[in-house]
């Protein structure tokens, strides 16, 4: 792998560099990566959004919209609310905080995306919830800095769960309809 492959992966965009007669090489840019640029752990999880986004006002494009929808606690999957309830009760034993309540709200939107970023002492999360009207997907991505050991024995747990967490919530949010504001 070449040094602006691996620079790519982490979410940095292409040099712009490319040999005669090749396509340019893909670039990915998210606003969780201008929080964490090289995270030690990254993710996306892709949905299709449901035919009926965007088809009146246009808000079910809204990405802050989506992200608010995808990270409520009380619209998640209830194996996933139950295991963020264990997650409260276990991590004081590591010495790690309780989240409060609003850990999951959005921090910052520009373009397509909506950040919802928490640092913390054993650990940055920046998730950024995109959405492509055009292309009629949604996206999660994640970047996690580790800060310790506290936060390398959370992620151990944490890190292969992730991506079912996060694609179950996907799932359920393109399923069902918004809650009224």
């Amino acid at each position: 792998m070449t040094e602006e492959s691996r620079t790519q992966q982490a979410g940095t965009p292409s040099t712009g560099t490319q040999e005669a007669g090749t396509q340019p090489a893909p670039c990915f840019h998210s606003l969780a990566f201008r929080e964490i640029p090289k995270p030690d752990y990254a993710d996306v999880c892709l949905a299709t959004l449901p035919d009926s986004a965007g088809t009146d006002t246009g808000t079910d494009t809204d990405p802050t919209e989506w992200a608010e929808r995808l990270f409520s606690l009380d619209s998640m999957p209830r194996w996933v609310s139950a295991a963020m309830g264990l997650r409260q009760a276990l991590v004081p034993l590591i010495g790690v905080p309780k989240a409060p309540r609003d850990t999951f709200k959005v921090t910052d939107q520009s373009g397509e995306e909506a950040l919802i970023y928490v640092r913390d002492k054993h650990l940055n999360f920046a998730a950024a919830v995109g959405v492509d009207p055009v292309s009629r997907l949604i996206r999660v991505t994640t970047a996690v800095e580790l800060k310790g050991w506290r936060g390398k024995l959370y992620f151990a747990v944490v890190q292969p769960v992730h991506p079912l967490v996060v694609n179950a919530m996907l799932k359920k949010a393109t399923r069902s309809k918004p809650a009224p504001r």
